[in-house]
């Protein structure tokens, strides 16, 4: 696993040499500082992409298998108005459509559970991914400090996407501080061993 690591980092290392400049800077004297936009990282990179997008495949699928049981309860309760109220029959049918109907319910309620907890872990993993990589970057170059920043550009059609921009923490950074495409091929590299693996990235 460590040989994985340094693979990667390697890989990364070749694209932010900005980040490790040849003559002295300011920053050699004291602390050195870098930002990375994890944002734009959880949106951009394709194997988060892959792994989100089974999930909404799988979301996909259960709406289709809702459907078809939204339509057999629909015939249950058509049937259910052809049976005389008080009859046996009409009680059996009572019965079992109350029962169809507590069963998809119940399914909807688990199935969004389990979706949320699946897309909660994508993000849960990907994230301690994302910082493994910034940690393992920042000591090579001997940063000392990363913050997170935010490079999405404002859209004055857009109301939330003003208010963003607006409320950053960081209003301007030297480019030559970003680390985000260094990051971006760390974690292509951690998710292509993992999915070559058949297993899940463990952070080392």
């Amino acid at each position: 696993m460590r040989t994985i690591v340094l693979s990667a980092i390697a890989l990364a290392m070749t694209t932010v040499s900005v980040l490790a400049p040849a003559k002295a800077s300011a920053q050699d004297a004291g602390h050195r500082l870098a930002v990375v936009d994890v944002a734009y990282i959880f949106k951009n990179n394709e194997g988060i992409k892959k792994q989100v997008k089974a999930v909404e495949d799988n979301l996909k699928a259960f709406d289709a298998e809702l459907t078809a049981k939204r339509e057999e309860l629909k015939n249950s309760l058509e049937k259910l108005k052809t049976y005389q109220a008080g009859s046996a029959e009409f009680t059996a049918q009572e019965e079992r459509v109350a029962s169809m109907e507590s069963k998809l319910r119940l399914d909807m309620a688990r199935k969004r559970k389990e979706l949320a907890d699946r897309e909660a872990k994508i993000y849960y993993d990907n994230y301690q991914l994302i910082t493994s990589g910034v940690q393992a970057i920042a000591e090579y170059h001997k940063i000392n400090l990363v913050l997170r920043y935010n490079s999405e550009q404002m859209d004055l059609e857009q109301g939330e996407s003003v208010i963003r921009g607006v409320m950053r923490n960081i209003v301007y950074h030297d480019e030559k501080l970003d680390m985000t495409g260094a990051v971006m091929q760390y974690l292509d590299k951690k998710l292509e061993v993992a999915a070559n693996a058949g297993g899940t990235p463990i952070r080392k």
